[in-house]
């Protein structure tokens, strides 16, 4: 798989990771066993993924072990990437940055993921009660204790209790450059995707300039741009897009079009609106890695393959003439 060289570090992954979020979090797990997880990661790992996207609040906490458990024995072969900073409750998620709380959850992220070091830590959110150069510096704290190699942001701006889709508000650049200038970011992840480019309309540029990574969150639309799901199908009750506005059956179906979009133009690549979808995330810029999440290895598989397909002019320009996906996305 082709490899692509992020942040300031030049850290060199695999350009399509696999978000492990998954497997036990946030979509329905009520089928999902331990040892099938762990045969997706390898999976994705022969088929040359290496970036591994995880969290200490997924579970909370069973998504680290989870993949601690999958890379025994295959550590050197991932890029490790986890974060900090959001608190799971009974009713809600609250952020955490206050510093003494960042190094005690570093520790024992290291202690889940069985590893002496994180290739990757991000900040999940910043907490509205801690300025965020206190918190990035106890990140950065982390990497010269060797705990920890580079650092990243995830969803910068959005507030805490808001998925990586979440619309991210004016103070977004504000928030980078003011952490840039404790330590450097090497990365920063949200949601991108074929409908909703828009996302990163100003953090595309900025991160090009500085050499700065984007892990593009949802590059799938949480399973929609797959085109598997059928509109009207419904969802269990512990998977999130059950009560998401763009997982009704009206917007599902409205949304339609933009996948038999997709699926024309993969047809005539003999690939699959999903590897398409991610084609399209990898030609935003060499810097992007697209970090879709997968529970399956047949489509922990599929994603990879997503690196050797090539969009051709006429592909980018049907792809942007696509309608504006339908239907509330915060």
């Amino acid at each position: 798989m082709e490899r692509r060289t992020i942040g300031a570090t030049a850290l060199a992954v695999g350009a399509v990771g696999l978000g492990c979020m998954p497997m036990s979090w946030a979509y329905s797990t009520s089928q999902q066993r331990g040892d099938r997880s762990v045969r997706t990661v390898h999976a994705a790992l022969d088929a040359g993924v290496q970036l591994l996207d995880t969290a200490d609040m997924y579970g909370p906490f069973t998504n680290e072990l989870l993949i601690g458990r999958a890379l025994r024995g295959r550590r050197s072969e991932a890029f490790l990437a986890t974060k900090c900073g959001l608190l799971v409750g009974d009713q809600h998620v609250v952020a955490n940055g206050r510093p003494g709380y960042v190094r005690r959850a570093c520790d024992a992220s290291l202690r889940r993921l069985q590893t002496d070091v994180i290739d990757l830590y991000q900040l999940h959110r910043a907490d509205p009660e801690v300025p965020v150069e206190e918190t990035w510096g106890a990140m950065a704290d982390l990497v010269t204790a060797g705990k920890v190699r580079a650092l990243g942001l995830s969803a910068v701006g959005a507030r805490a209790g808001r998925g990586p889709g979440a619309r991210m508000h004016d103070g977004t650049i504000r928030q980078l450059e003011r952490v840039q200038q404790v330590f450097p970011v090497s990365a920063v992840q949200a949601e991108l995707s074929v409908w909703s480019p828009q996302a990163w309309e100003d953090l595309l540029p900025w991160c090009s300039a500085r050499g700065v990574g984007v892990l593009a969150a949802m590059p799938l639309g949480s399973g929609y741009l797959t085109g598997t799901l059928t509109p009207g199908q419904g969802f269990e009750p512990d998977d999130a897009r059950a009560r998401h506005p763009r997982f009704t059956a009206e917007m599902m179906a409205a949304n339609q079009p933009v996948v038999a979009g997709l699926r024309r133009i993969a047809e005539r690549h003999g690939a699959t609106p999903a590897q398409v979808a991610l084609a399209w995330v990898l030609g935003q810029g060499p810097y992007v890695v697209p970090v879709p999440g997968a529970k399956q290895e047949r489509w922990a598989v599929e994603n990879a393959g997503a690196a050797g397909l090539f969009l051709t002019e006429g592909d980018l320009d049907e792809i942007a003439g696509l309608p504006r996906a339908r239907g509330s996305w915060d």
